[in-house]
């Protein structure tokens, strides 16, 4: 990585790390139990995992890609499934089916797509795809909503945003991530932009516990 990429990398996991604590001190601010308690415990276990993944090797010795593709990640896209079909689109079966296809998906990824030179991470990239529908349906719900004047103070608006840039913009980057490692210079532009997005994003978290407000 480059000096400013270095940077940029270090900056995301403290970030990340606000975020949780953001998420922390609104969630004992506000008794009321409902089911936001369930992201602000997720970003507190996303920035543990950012941790060990970050510092772990010096206590034990352990693969990185297996953590992240098989621990990290999948719990990534089952709890936005989650957030999305069920606490804010109100349909469980949508999360089920949805859940059901990606842990599915993980069969042609280790069958037929792995060693596959086009496509980096089939799993990743049918996981983003599922998440991509439910933001596109969050959306049209805000635009269709009759308190879309009051969208600043919707968590979620701040929340599908953040997923959006990060996300869905850098689905391409991952997708065709040994394409585009051939052409370095883009490759850099594309890895910069997944480190300011994810930075982004969990700005707009933070955002959404200190403006936004939702109803369990």
């Amino acid at each position: 990585m480059t000096g400013i990429q270095n940077f940029l990398s270090n900056a995301l996991l403290w970030i990340e790390g606000v975020a949780a604590v953001i998420a922390l001190y609104s969630y004992y601010k506000n008794t009321s139990n409902n089911f936001w308690q369930y992201f602000v415990f997720y970003l507190v276990f996303i920035f543990v995992c950012e941790l060990f993944g970050k510092y772990g090797e010096n206590l034990i010795t352990f693969s990185k890609a297996q953590f992240y593709n098989y621990l990290v990640i999948p719990l990534q896209f089952l709890f936005f499934y989650w957030l999305y079909a069920v606490k804010s689109l109100k349909k469980w079966g949508l999360f089920i089916i949805f859940s059901l296809l990606y842990l599915i998906s993980f069969i042609p990824s280790e069958f037929y797509f792995k060693g596959s030179k086009i496509i980096f991470s089939f799993n990743y990239t049918f996981g983003s795809l599922i998440l991509m529908v439910l933001v596109l349906m969050e959306y049209y719900k805000q635009i269709t909503s009759s308190d879309i004047i009051n969208f600043n103070k919707n968590r979620m608006f701040y929340i599908n945003l953040g997923v959006t840039l990060f996300y869905i913009g850098t689905l391409p980057f991952w997708t065709f991530y040994y394409l585009l490692v051939k052409y370095l210079r883009i490759w850099d532009i594309y890895f910069d932009y997944f480190l300011i997005s994810g930075i982004i994003m969990y700005v707009l978290f933070s955002i959404s516990f200190i403006w936004g407000k939702q109803n369990s």
